[in-house]
Formats: structure tokens, C-alpha cells, sequence
């Protein structure tokens, strides 16, 4: 019997999510408008880790562990295959069942995965469109509040001359929030705006950094009914994709990190002469999806069937990934690891390596001073 055929599915389907979480030990999560949001039961990020209680769909926006429904919650937080994760909801045994209603409920789920699938094309399709909007409103990063806040961040004029194309800014760019059926603005102010593009170089994303009205101009904070809201977002299709900072005519070496200031403390440091430098968005995106093996939380293996997973330009010849050290450092080594084994898959001949920023702190807070001694 396959996967598809067991009864156990649809049972497992009807456990509550909530009831779910429960049985997991999963603490620490806020109620918020039909969504639980809290710690991550992975990595432990603060308020970026959040549940759909009506769609089952969850994410961590730091370490990417995500999903669509119970099975794949119990499958991501245990770390074991699709039928230990059936078993822990359901128990062994599965109910028998004649085909005609083994048909029927084959029928039933699939029509179900077709209609969200088509749901969740609908939903990349305007966000990408949303993306395309907000890009082609944003203003060429010279002109305003990019260089303040990048200032802020340790990046003198002396450091970072020129501005990168692909960061731009909004004066006044709205923070929007759903809450229930409607969508909320929550905060409205300066934002920094960088474009993602894909393989091809299409903008299919932005990421969005709101910025402090006030000196020294850093990152702005965002509250919503008395809770902290991450100052950054990323509105469009991410996947693959990467933020474009540096590209320079001949480049064989691409250097990525995480996020924006990283990747650019590394492009000013300048230890890879002639490299282009682009920022992954996060480490998920890095990585793609990783191959589960029974007994390990984060095998490092990459599932090559993820075929929208991110790899370099086939002009890179080496490509080196930034391991920041203020996230699990076991997670963080193991998405990395992934996303370098694919790229070397991919690529035959390419050389790839890590280098870590230091224990408990990312590239960036070297350059502002922030490292211990």
C-alpha cells in the first residue's frame, strides 16, 4: 500500500493543528488572527516562526522549516520519514477500508491538493506583480535614505563609495499586516527597497528594510498591538533567486551571505578580488530543500528533486557562502553545506567553502565593532 492509499492520511488530516502543536511540546505561541506565531521549535527565532491553524501551511522565516499540513509539522520538528511521523499521529494500525471509499477519498484529496495548488499559483502570481509595483516606484538608492541607513550600519562613504543598483528606497512605504480577512497598515515610513531577481534576472521579489526617521537612521521598530514585528519582509517570489549587489565584468567568484549587510561588509573587506557578491535573502533559499535521513535533524545532503532550489551561474568557478554565528550553528552549517553540495552537483568542477564570521556574531557586526575584544 502506498502512501497515497493509507486511511491513516485523511484521519491525520482531521487532528486539529492546534492539537498537533500540543502533543509536539511546541510553547511559547501567541494566538494572532488565526495563526500561532512564537519561537521556532527548531532554531528558536523570536516571532518568526508561525502556523496557518486554517490551512495547516507553517514557516520559519529563519532557519526555513516549513509545510503544509500535520504530517509534514511532525515530519520537520522530529526529524523522521512520512510514515514515522504518520504512525506518532494515528498508531499503527489503519482502518480497514473497502476500495470504492478508498477511491472516493483518493478523488477527494486529489482535488483538493489541485484547487491549492492553483491557489497558491494565483497567490506567487500577484505577489510577484506586487513586487514588480513596488520596485518600479522605489527611487535610485544614491538619492535618499539608503546611505543613511547603511551609514548606520558601519558603512562609511569611504568603505562603500557607490550606492548598489539594486538597492533602492521608498519615503513613504506602508508596512502592511493581515489581520483576519483584511489587510492592515501598520507602520508607514522609509524603506529601503533591494530587488531579488531570478536565474534569468527578472525581478520577482523585493526585500523590504524600513528605516528609523531619526539619526543614526538603523532599522526601524515596528509594533502591533504591543508586539515587536520584524523590520524587514520580502514581498514575491524568492525561490532561487538572490539580491545582485556586485556582479563585475569577468567575475569567476561569487560570494553570498544571508542578508544584505553581510554580503556587503564582505564585498568592502575585499578579500576575493574581482568576486560578484549577492545576498541569498536567507539561508533556506541558500540551501533548498534538504534531504530527510532517519536519525539526523539536518542531514546536509541536498534533495535534488528540488528543481527551483537556488545554484550559481555557470559562469562561477568558485562560490563561498558566509556562516554568520548568531543562529544554531548546527542548522545554520548544515543548510549551507546543503546548498554548496547541490551548487557542486550542478556545477562539476566548481569549488565551493564556508567561511564563519566568528562564534555569536555575523560579518556585520565585525565591521561596527560589535565582536567581543
Amino acid at each position: 500500500m502506498t502512501h497515497a492509499d493509507d486511511p491513516r492520511l485523511v484521519e491525520a488530516k482531521a487532528i486539529p493543528m492546534a492539537n498537533v502543536v500540543d502533543r509536539l511540546g511546541i510553547v511559547g505561541l501567541k494566538r494572532q488572527s488565526g495563526e500561532l506565531i512564537g519561537p521556532c521549535p527548531l532554531c528558536g527565532g523570536r516571532d518568526r516562526f508561525g502556523i496557518n491553524l486554517r490551512t495547516g501551511a507553517f514557516l520559519c522565516r529563519k532557519c526555513d522549516l516549513r509545510g503544509g499540513d500535520q504530517i509534514a509539522l511532525v515530519r520537520g520538528v522530529q526529524g523522521v520519514d512520512f510514515k514515522a511521523a504518520l504512525t506518532w499521529l494515528c498508531g499503527n494500525a489503519p482502518a480497514e477500508i473497502d476500495e470504492a471509499e478508498r477511491a472516493r477519498r483518493r478523488r477527494k484529496a486529489a482535488e483538493a491538493e489541485r484547487k491549492q495548488r492553483e491557489a497558491q499559483e494565483r497567490y506567487r502570481r500577484k505577489a510577484i506583480s506586487d513586487a514588480r509595483t513596488i520596485w518600479s516606484k522605489a527611487r535610485p538608492g544614491h538619492l535618499g535614505v539608503v546611505r543613511a541607513y547603511l551609514q548606520s550600519r558601519g558603512f562609511t562613504e569611504q568603505l562603500l563609495p557607490e550606492i548598489p543598483t539594486a538597492l533602492r528606497f521608498i519615503v513613504e512605504h506602508p508596512y502592511v499586516k493581515k489581520i483576519g480577512r483584511e489587510l492592515v497598515t501598520v507602520h508607514r515610513g522609509p524603506c529601503m527597497i533591494a530587488g531579488i531577481l531570478n536565474p534569468a534576472g527578472e525581478l520577482t521579489a523585493v526585500h523590504q528594510t524600513w528605516v528609523d526617521r531619526d539619526p543614526p537612521h538603523s532599522k526601524a521598530r515596528i509594533q502591533f498591538e504591543g508586539e515587536d514585528m520584524p523590520a524587514k519582509l520580502v514581498r514575491g517570489s524568492k525561490k532561487a533567486g538572490a539580491i545582485r549587489l556586485s556582479t563585475p565584468p569577468g567575475s569567476e567568484a561569487l560570494v553570498m551571505g544571508e542578508g544584505i549587510e553581510t554580503t556587503l561588509t564582505a564585498m568592502v573587506v575585499g578579500h576575493y578580488p574581482n568576486a560578484a557578491y549577492w545576498a541569498g535573502v536567507d539561508l533556506g533559499n541558500m540551501a533548498g530543500r534538504m534531504k530527510k535521513v532517519e536519525g539526523r535533524r539536518y542531514s546536509g545532503l541536498p534533495d535534488m528533486s528540488d528543481r527551483d532550489a537556488f545554484v550559481p551561474p555557470d559562469w562561477v568557478k568558485r562560490l563561498v557562502f558566509i556562516m554568520d554565528g548568531d543562529s544554531d550553528p548546527v542548522m545554520t552549517r548544515a543548510k549551507l553545506d546543503c546548498g554548496l553540495r547541490r551548487a557542486m552537483a550542478v556545477r562539476p568542477g566548481l569549488k565551493a567553502q564556508i567561511i564563519h564570521a566568528g562564534a555569536g556574531v555575523d560579518l556585520n557586526d565585525l565591521l561596527m565593532g560589535k565582536a567581543d575584544g
